[in-house]
């Protein structure tokens, strides 16, 4: 388990007589125990005393000392605000919580109460993994969940919001189920009461899932707290409008909007409603199948060799998290799927509309998560930028489809409801065309920077912006026309003290000291030479001037919250649209994959059946494609009704010849059909499954103490109690990890219980060749081999997956292609032939050289050369007739033979 990093054991220092500013940062230490404190000072965020030493351990920032407390050194640390997000995604990464202090309010206003008067600063943030919302710490294409668990009267939920884009999920499972859930959500938070911890089913569950695990009080998750915080998150007075959500499910959205309180200052998230799914709607696979299967992550944990990078054509991070979100989770109701694959077929048949399509998918940017940063307060400018250009990209989507509409072959469904989203109300309409005209074109990162309105949306902005930016012209227009007006030869002036002012000579000053002028030019100031005088349109200019850029971006920033508030009061149209772009990429780019890959739709139904032709594995074939290779495809046929085909198939053949590809290939079948999605094969069909298994590959558990037989046991156990007919299963070698006869056994005994106990569809790979006997002595049970050939001494790997058991495992071969020494290679040979042709037991085995007194080796290390070497070495070739070559190589063979 992913258990955050407590606080240290070493305590903080008393509080008692900190200077004024060590006193804030004591008052939200106190508040976030267990965070470290990012404290705002200037352009840095400082950290002290504990905090500072530890964070400079973990991520290798300089730590210093700064002043006293209580006559020792303050320990210090400190990152500039400009990199800030690169040292808080590494803290992160590291397992601690960060509480962001920042300064509220400018130093001019705190000197303004006094020259001792500290800047005021407050918590405005805690950053959690999976509250992360800015572009810098999280993974475009990828998705960030925070997840909750509760359990009330045995039964179990799962909760999860997706806090940059607003998506809020929720499914009520049984406890053995969990892991399922759990690791199809894949979070980087988890959230759970902590007197779960002692459940080892929930304990086994949340360390599997890999996310940062944050204990919570109980209390947080009892159903009537949780629905009081439930409605102030969503601002509603009752629960009713989102369905019938169980006690353990408002548990569960409860401990995360607990959660969103104390991390997020007060900022209200613009979220979803919940959404609901049945443990039954998707495809239960546990993590283990996952991680065999390298369905989002290769087992090192990259992307790259995944099902999904494979497959991947989308052209928008969103789309790429969609696709991502349906391979996770495959459906299970044929009509769902059949809408996504019925959208797919219509993009497919339409190649230039479909190219058009995805080129003007590429601006639309992610309007989610720049909606979610804006609800936050954490946006700026182009975040609006990105709701701009979505939306109005969407509606020309909109306006493309529906130009290509015809009578014979209207959209799908899916496709008519995603058009429907793009078509923007009214509101949202005027809304988009204000940011249009309002939005300037070069905008900032931050609206404090300003800049970013238009000219031409607010008159006093565009005055302001004048006196700022061109302060001189508009000062000597006014000395014009005021000499104009007065007839004196003014001159305008500046200085600290007076500001702005008019001066002119004191003998031309007398007209203006005067009726009816002196009650326009107000008498400033008269010196020597000349007299100093005012207007109050000076003066107002004066004022206007002094802090036009001020004023400026003061009403720029009231611009920008105002555009800021009306996004957050249309989230739920705006992020319909963003999910509407997403569902299109998602459409248009497995209709591009399956062009590539001539892949197929296939036909999924309630039956019980598993018929592909001509399938390939689409990741392996996409590595020996960029390698110049082939592919081989291969049939494969099983029923659990065992009509069509054979419930259970023995897979025998070489090492090396494809039995872990061919079965992982009929897996990922199942999962690319269930998310709706062509492919790999000439046809397909399947019967949906509700769980799916696979245990292929070793591994040992070391953390658990479990060997590699005894992870391979606990997972085949968990198969075997867990499978039901309508389920799918692939096992590789079960039973290898022990002696030969428990191993058999075990491998037997598993076999006979998959087709007579859980009776479902089932690749049995296996070395026990005695296995191929099943066939006859159980209903529904067929052979497969994958072929090899042997052509002159060498082993030659066909991949055909062919009827019938293999007659040999070709061990000795493989050994020799890995490389094994050719000593080593030839006493295998030795032993095998003696096994395999006097059909020698294991309690033979002791007449053996290999366990007995083992004669030396042809051909192994000795002291000297063999003869054959020294006959070799005599022999000059050159030299020789056709006649005495002849006799050499008889007297070579005849020493072989000795």
């Amino acid at each position: 388990m992913n258990a955050p990093i407590p606080p240290s054991e070493t305590a903080f220092p008393d509080a008692t007589n900190a200077s004024p500013v060590m006193t804030q940062f004591f008052d939200a230490k106190a508040r976030q125990p267990d965070a470290l404190i990012f404290f705002r000072m200037g352009d840095f965020y400082e950290l002290f005393f504990e905090d500072a030493v530890r964070a400079a351990a973990a991520i290798g920032i300089t730590q210093t000392h700064r002043g006293t407390h209580a006559g020792a050194p303050i320990p210090m640390a400190g990152v500039p605000v400009h990199a800030a997000e690169a040292y808080l995604a590494k803290l992160i990464r590291a397992g601690f919580k960060v509480a962001v202090c920042e300064q509220m309010e400018d130093p001019a206003e705190a000197r303004k109460r006094g020259g001792k008067s500290v800047v005021r600063r407050d918590i405005v943030r805690v950053v959690t993994p999976g509250t992360l919302t800015e572009d810098g710490l999280l993974e475009a294409r990828g998705a960030n969940r925070l997840a909750a668990v509760a359990v009330r009267a045995a039964q179990a939920a799962v909760a999860s919001v997706e806090l940059s884009t607003g998506e809020v999920e929720c499914f009520a499972v049984g406890r053995e189920a969990l892991g399922s859930a759990l690791a199809a959500l894949a979070p980087s938070e988890i959230l759970t009461p902590d007197r779960l911890f002692a459940d080892p089913v929930i304990a086994a569950a949340l360390k599997a899932a890999g996310g940062l695990v944050q204990p919570m009080a109980q209390a947080l998750a009892e159903p009537a707290a949780s629905e009081a915080r439930l409605k102030r998150l969503y601002g509603v007075e009752t629960l009713d409008g989102f369905g019938a959500l169980t006690g353990a499910e408002i548990g569960a959205l409860g401990l995360i909007a607990a959660h969103l309180e104390a991390t997020q200052g007060g900022r209200a998230p613009a979220l979803s409603p919940p959404r609901r799914a049945g443990e039954g709607d998707v495809m239960a696979i546990d993590p283990a199948t996952r991680t065999s299967l390298e369905i989002e992550r290769a087992t090192g944990g990259a992307r790259e060799g995944s099902l999904l990078a494979a497959i991947d054509r989308t052209v928008t991070a969103p789309g790429a998290r969609a696709l991502a979100a349906r391979l996770a989770r495959p459906l299970t109701s044929p009509e769902a799927i059949d809408a996504r694959l019925d959208a797919i077929e219509w993009w497919l048949a339409r190649r230039a509309l479909r190219q058009k399509l995805r080129a003007a998918l590429k601006g639309a940017g992610d309007m989610a998560r720049s909606l979610s940063r804006l609800a936050l307060g954490r946006g700026g400018p182009r975040d609006l930028a990105v709701l701009r250009d979505g939306l109005a990209i969407g509606v020309g989507l909109a306006d493309l489809i529906a130009d290509a509409d015809d009578a014979l072959t209207p959209p799908p469904a899916e496709l008519t409801e995603t058009v429907a989203a793009l078509r923007i109300a009214p509101p949202l309409a005027s809304f988009a065309e204000t940011l249009t005209r309002g939005l300037a074109e070069e905008l900032p990162l931050q609206a404090r920077d300003g800049g970013f309105v238009a000219a031409g949306v607010r008159p006093e902005l565009d005055e302001a912006r004048a006196l700022h930016g061109d302060s001189r012209r508009v000062v000597a227009a006014l000395e014009a026309r005021l000499q104009d007006e007065s007839g004196v030869p003014l001159k305008v002036r500046h200085n600290a003290v007076l500001g702005y002012f008019l001066e002119t000579s004191a003998a031309r000053a007398e007209p203006l000291l005067r009726a009816p002028l002196s009650a326009h030019f107000i008498h400033r100031q008269t010196l020597a030479n000349q007299v100093r005088f005012t207007t109050v349109e000076l003066a107002e200019l004066d004022a206007k001037i002094a802090h036009a850029a001020d004023r400026a971006l003061a009403m720029e920033l009231e611009t920008f919250e105002t555009w800021r508030g009306e996004a957050q009061s249309l989230a739920a149209p705006i992020q319909a649209a963003a999910e509407a772009l997403a569902r299109l990429d998602v459409a248009a780019a497995l209709a591009e994959w399956a062009e590539e890959a001539g892949a197929c739709r296939p036909r999924v139904d309630r039956s019980l059946a598993f018929e592909a032709e001509a399938a390939r594995h689409p990741v392996v074939e996409a590595a020996v494609k960029r390698a110049g290779d082939p592919f081989t495809p291969n049939d494969c046929r099983l029923d659990a009704a065992g009509e069509v085909g054979a419930r259970l198939s023995i897979v025998t053949g070489p090492n090396m010849a494809g039995k872990s590809t061919f079965l992982r290939q009929n897996a990922l079948m199942a999962i690319l059909a269930q998310a709706g999605s062509y492919v790999p094969a000439k046809s397909f069909r399947l019967g949906v499954v509700d769980r799916l298994f696979s245990r292929v590959g070793a591994g040992d558990d070391l953390a658990r103490g479990r060997s590699t037989f005894m992870a391979e046991m606990v997972e085949t156990a968990a198969i075997l109690t867990q499978a039901t007919p309508r389920s799918f299963v692939i096992l590789d070698e079960i039973g290898r990890g022990t002696a030969t006869y428990d191993g058999l056994a075990i491998a037997w005994a598993c076999a006979e219980a998959l087709h007579d106990v859980n009776r479902c569809r089932a690749l049995f790979a296996t070395h026990y060749h005695e296995l191929a006997t099943l066939e006859g002595r159980l209903a529904h049970v067929s052979n497969l081999s994958l072929r090899a050939k042997e052509w002159n001494g060498d082993l030659v790997f066909l991949h055909e997956a062919a009827p019938g058991p293999a007659d040999r495992s070709y061990g000795v071969q493989v050994a020799k292609l890995a490389g094994v020494p050719i000593a080593v290679v030839a006493r295998a040979r030795q032993v095998l032939d003696r096994l395999e042709s006097e059909g020698v037991s294991h309690q033979d085995l002791a007449e053996l050289p290999l366990f007995a007194a083992a004669a030396p080796l042809t051909g192994a290390p000795s002291s000297g050369p063999s003869p054959v070497e020294s006959e070799l070495a005599a022999l000059d070739p050159d030299g020789m007739s056709p006649r005495e070559a002849m006799d050499a190589l008889y007297r070579l063979k005849g020493l072989v033979g000795r």
